[in-house]
């Protein structure tokens, strides 16, 4: 029951109906706050215990100094959590050992059990093997639950054990579609204590383009599947009071630009501003001209311009989505009279205080694209061509090189460096938006019309993130002409984005390999780090689902897309961009023509039930879960294994070894394990030692369940350089426990400093951990040996979730780097200061020392990245989950 202090319990009647509700205007300074703000301040209020949450906190937001550095730590209470398989599944692992652990700790495995409502979508096993052909979406399914059943049965088995726990079936959607379209309650009804209450709907999610949600004016963004999992059973987010910046929007997007222009002028003017760990927040006359799909496509990318949110207001755009998504009536008339009545819908003129200020003027806004290997890198289109041409000479020796290729069907053509060999419309980032869906359905009928095609040596493929979207594609007819193009659809998921692009056309692949060739992939989606995309492509380009099309029938990089022809029509004559380009009336037309509400409210009727292959699955059944000891995609998480009922005090660090040493801009893509897992890779030598045959290896996504395999493939990623061991790429160290200090594999050598009772460091550069919200890159950390990892700077979820396994970040001081101290990484090193905390008080700093080869000594005081009290006390148990295990065993 809420302490209420400040009399905010009162009621609101919708419809007939009555909801108790926590009013935001019974706070003094509540009408300067911004959206983002207020929202936090009903979680607040209605959260009161007069412990976690006190009146203070609640009187330090109402006071909240918009030009303040954060210092109030405040506790969050998300109203649910979301996740994806990929992230989704170590979850439910957790959960299950979880309950074996308590009960070993003499508590109740019952206990063990989601106090939020929990919903998971499998989006992230669908793999295109299969492309260009009617049969790609039935084929890739069919490969997906061959290689998956283990998994989906094991996720049976959780949507029955657990309470308020839901699985969106595989062959749905992407999950931050199926979100916006569907999961978000926007203002969320909820029995509590015998009350119908009405709150803001708020999440977590486990993948970091949560953010996605934001477009619809919730409040949510990604966090670690360790963070997730806390607040599953009832752990509130510890978090200080952010910095909120406002962005003001005015004019309107100009004829010829899309959304992904858009998002993609705002990801590089934010990550240049810096709002990493930051609230971002639109305002202005502007966001009226914006469409709800539009802010949906740029929370999504909240990430990339690393602030924690980036939120849009409700207003009347927000409801006709939710109309359009056939919401029922009934919450739509609640979410705009609660919104009204709390002060959080949005007024053209109404500027609330914020800490810093950035503002667009849409109309400036102009076709661009990203790459080739971050999504901030912005590129004009009009500069594309000479952009390519200008950082080719760095990833490849012979710029000009030219290879002759044959198909199986006998096409012969020269591939050469630039070739677009990836053309996929994918990634919930885009797929969400009927313009540009459209639009590039668009483009194809008028290639077909002239009698074009895509280039033979590029893999094409569509995996829109609802099956909403292939509706409205055959209501419209346009779908035949993507068909036509090659741009068939192969999954509903994430696919390309996230790595299960699958393999190229095969002669292609030997030749890129054979020649060293630097080919590139042009996709719709968020995310183009260094080898996420394929391992066969050095260069990775984010475009709008129109541009997709465009490039796979130019089949080049090389190319200026306004002046250049991109091929020829049926009478050999040239076709140029603008020729292909559909205007504003004609994307308008076909939107208002061809999508209705009651396709939405069609598809997602029966979401959690799934098809005849996902309901005949046998379920395995009981509180507990029985492992099985010969499965190679789940097994018994090692977290708890000797845990004992009181944490043992922290202690310093001495003799510590460099396991790796790092540079700038290293993402959780090079640290978590990703993308296809290679026969002579550590884990490839697991896998085949436990008898599964090399086109079973599947990709480490799918096998997250398994700790053996994820151990095996953390900082594997074959772009990752290693300081330590410099001339290599890859997984790859020197192992200071054997003479000579011989180059080895990361997991061998983390295995013999771990039999040598070695304790290990990392040193990083700026921005450490960047990219998705990958618990495993800590996870893999952790079980690797790692104690405390020394960087620059550090990307918000990946710190924080170093903090949950029990490893301490600690930053380099302004202007110092290892590269600036003259380490390399040959030193052993010793850590002291750690024990303070130990004391209830956490140390601004402590003492690293780093000892040469040659006996000379290096000190320096690392700043301690622990920033809450709660983050202190998920360090001194040994990471979060041991600190709820121990909570939940003295319940």
């Amino acid at each position: 029951m809420s302490v209420n202090s400040f009399g905010a319990r009162s009621s609101l009647e919708v419809g007939g109906t009555t909801y108790e509700i926590f009013r935001i205007d019974a706070v003094a300074g509540h009408d300067r706050l911004p959206y983002s703000l207020k929202i936090l301040l009903e979680n607040l209020l209605r959260t009161e215990d007069g412990v976690n949450i006190t009146a203070d906190d609640i009187r330090a937001l109402g006071n909240w100094d918009a030009g303040a550095e954060p210092s109030h730590e405040i506790q969050f209470t998300p109203a649910r959590v979301i996740m994806q398989d990929f992230t989704g599944v170590p979850c439910v692992v957790d959960l299950a050992t979880m309950r074996e652990a308590v009960t070993a700790l003499g508590g109740d495995p019952a206990k063990v059990n989601p106090l939020s409502p929990a919903e998971m979508v499998i989006d992230h096993s669908v793999i295109a093997e299969v492309f260009g052909t009617p049969a790609a979406f039935a084929r890739n399914t069919e490969i997906e639950y061959q290689r998956n059943r283990e998994r989906y049965q094991f996720l049976r088995w959780g949507q029955t054990a657990f309470d308020d726990f839901k699985v969106v079936p595989p062959g749905t959607g992407i999950v931050h579609q199926v979100n916006i379209e569907h999961l978000a309650r926007v203002v969320f009804p909820r029995i509590v204590d015998g009350v119908l209450q009405a709150y803001p709907d708020t999440c977590v999610g486990t993948d970091s383009h949560t953010t996605m949600v934001n477009g619809l004016g919730v409040v949510g963004w990604g966090v670690g599947g360790i963070e997730a999992e806390a607040a599953m059973l009832g752990q509130p987010v510890s978090m200080l009071i952010p910095r909120v910046v406002g962005f003001k929007l005015t004019g309107r997007l100009p004829e010829g630009t899309t959304s992904t222009d858009l998002v993609l002028t705002i990801t590089e003017m934010l990550r240049r501003h810096k709002v990493v760990g930051k609230f971002v927040e639109f305002y202005g006359e502007g966001v009226s001209q914006v469409p709800l799909a539009n802010r949906a496509t740029i929370g999504n990318m909240s990430p990339e311009y690393g602030s924690t949110i980036a939120v849009f207001p409700i207003d009347g755009k927000t409801i006709d989505y939710l109309r359009l998504t056939g919401r029922d009536e009934t919450q739509i008339a609640l979410v705009e009279a609660y919104a009204k009545a709390q002060g959080l819908w949005h007024l053209d003129d109404h500027e609330p205080d914020y800490s810093e200020y950035i503002e667009l003027d849409l109309r400036t806004v102009v076709p661009s694209i990203a790459g080739p290997k971050r999504p901030q890198d912005r590129i004009l289109l009009t500069r594309s061509r000479d952009s390519f041409r200008e950082v080719l000479p760095t990833y490849t020796g012979t710029p000009d090189a030219s290879v002759p290729v044959t198909l199986a069907d006998g096409t012969s053509f020269e591939l050469r460096n630039g070739a677009v060999t990836v053309a996929s419309i994918t990634s919930c980032t885009n797929t969400s938006n009927p313009s540009v869906m459209l639009g590039a359905a668009l483009v194809a009928k008028k290639a077909v019309e002239r009698g074009m095609t895509r280039k033979p040596w590029v893999k094409t493929s569509l995996a829109p993130g609802s099956q909403v979207v292939t509706d409205y594609y055959t209501r419209s007819g346009l779908g035949d002409y993507l068909d036509a193009i090659g741009f068939n659809l192969v999954g509903y998921g994430c696919v390309t984005c996230i790595g299960n692009t699958g393999p190229l056309i095969p002669e292609v692949s030997a030749a890129v390999n054979e020649h060293d060739l630097a080919v590139a992939a042009v996709l719709s989606g968020n995310r183009n780090f260094e080898g996420r995309i394929s391992p066969d492509v050095k260069m990775n380009y984010l475009a709008s689902p129109m541009l997709v099309i465009i490039y796979a029938l130019a089949g080049t990089m090389d190319i200026d897309l306004f002046n250049d022809p991109i091929g020829r029509d049926r009478n050999g004559n040239d076709v140029f961009m603008r020729d292909l380009w559909p205007t504003q009336a004609e994307i308008e037309d076909a939107i208002s023509s061809s999508i209705s509400s009651e396709m939405f409210a069609s598809r997602y009727a029966d979401v959690f039930t799934g098809d005849e292959r996902w309901r005949s699955l046998p379920t395995p059944s009981g509180a507990v879960f029985e492992w099985d000891e010969e499965s190679t995609y789940v097994r018994r998480a090692p977290y708890f294994d000797g845990m004992p009922e009181e944490p043992i005090p922290v202690e310093d660090i001495g003799g510590a070894r460099v396991l790796l040493k790092l540079g700038d801009s290293v993402t959780t893509d090079h640290i978590s394990p990703a993308g296809s897992i290679k026969p002579d890779s550590p884990a490839g030598a697991y896998l085949a030692s436990r008898g599964v045959g090399r086109r079973d290896f599947n990709s480490y996504g799918s096998r997250r369940g398994n700790h053996e395999i994820m151990i095996r493939g953390t900082f594997a990623n074959i772009r990752l350089r290693n300081q330590v061991a410099p001339g290599t790429e890859g997984g790859f160290t020197r192992d200071f426990t054997l003479p000579g200090a011989p180059v080895t594999t990361v997991y061998d050598a983390a295995q013999n400093y771990a039999a040598a009772g070695i304790p290990l460091v990392i040193l990083a550069g700026k921005e450490y951990g960047s990219g998705s919200s990958r618990d495993w890159a800590a996870k893999g950390t952790a079980l690797l040996g790692v104690r405390a990892v020394v960087a620059e700077s550090y990307e918000r979820i990946h710190r924080s979730n170093l903090i949950g396994m029990g490893v301490l970040p600690l930053q380099f001081p302004d202007g110092v780097s290892a590269d600036s101290l003259g380490l390399t990484g040959e030193e052993i090193f010793t850590v002291s200061g750690i024990t303070e905390l130990n004391s209830g008080i956490t140390p601004r700093t402590v003492r690293v020392t780093a000892t040469r080869p040659d006996g000379t000594v290096t000190g320096f005081d690392a700043i301690v990245r622990i920033d809450t009290p709660g983050e202190r006390a998920y360090y001194l148990n040994g990471g979060i989950m041991p600190y709820v295990l121990r909570n939940l065993a003295r319940a």
